[in-house]
């Protein structure tokens, strides 16, 4: 049941049949429940992308914080609200079930704070070193801060350095021990001024070390194939027999059971993520 509290044209408050009324950051809120029926492929696409962009910016949060809570503010939205949409808008690549993160669309921060120049990253013994223009003007201070994001896509995990250097050092060092620097890394570089009320768009420093597979795409592209050589030995015989009998298909029990694990396979198949290449 629903309560009226604010009369008959008030938002109501609780449940009307499958319907669910309630209040969020001070907005009225309402939203379907019941159960769901077996999804289509544009559903499961979309389940995929979710869970992508969560598991992306499942170390971040600090970061995202100080990148998106301006613009977060007086809305009924919050910093990490705003990074999931954005990121699972514009930052991801493939096709279900081949949906990954496209690091270079990667935004960390958003603001108006402008970009700063001459950005660099070089690897150094014992980790990176980033370096920019330390020139500033009425737009940019002398001790805004530095706020430096590592991905490792390979084992799913993220490094953030909060207020790693002021950006009249024109520089700072990131330490990775040896087994990070030798992985795929995603750098990215924001600035923020020191009282917290500016901030600039991040910026996507370039690959390192290429592009490597993680240890999820590792077994999924074991599973594939191993599903694969099972349909390529289940095709041969089903196609041998459609052969045989001149493409008259059996109404023998064998057939049929060739048939429905022939159909169950290739069906598995166009859905299964780690398809080589």
């Amino acid at each position: 049941m629903a309560i009226a509290a604010n009369g008959p044209q008030g938002h109501l408050k609780g449940k009307v049949g499958n319907l669910v009324f309630y209040m969020l950051n001070g907005q009225p809120v309402v939203r379907l429940i019941g159960r769901k029926g077996k999804p289509t492929i544009p559903q499961l696409a979309n389940y995929q992308k979710m869970s992508v962009t969560m598991d992306l910016l499942r170390y971040m949060g600090s970061y995202i914080k100080l990148g998106y809570g301006l613009k977060a503010k007086g809305t009924v939205y919050n910093a990490h609200n705003l990074a999931t949409s954005y990121h699972k808008k514009h930052a991801l690549k493939g096709e279900y079930p081949n949906i990954s993160v496209d690091y270079t669309k990667l935004k960390l921060s958003e603001g108006s704070m402008p970009e700063t120049r001459d950005l660099k990253i070089v690897k150094v013994a014992g980790g990176l070193e980033i370096s920019w223009n330390p020139e500033f003007d009425n737009n940019i201070k002398h001790n805004d801060s530095a706020m430096v994001m590592i991905c490792m896509p390979q084992t799913g995990k993220s490094k953030e350095f909060l207020n790693i250097a002021r950006r009249s050092e024109g520089k700072c060092f990131v330490h990775l021990y040896e087994g990070e620097l030798e992985q795929q890394l995603e750098p990215y570089i924001s600035f923020i001024s020191a009282d917290g009320e500016s901030v600039s768009d991040s910026v996507y420093l370039g690959n390192l070390n290429g592009v490597g597979k993680t240890e999820a795409e590792k077994g999924q592209e074991k599973k594939y194939l191993q599903l694969k050589e099972r349909f390529d030995q289940v095709e041969g015989s089903y196609l041998k027999v459609m052969k045989d009998n001149y493409h008259i298909k059996p109404k023998d029990k064998a057939f049929k059971v060739l048939e429905k694990e022939y159909q169950v396979l290739k069906n598995k198949l166009e859905h299964l993520p780690g398809k080589p290449g």
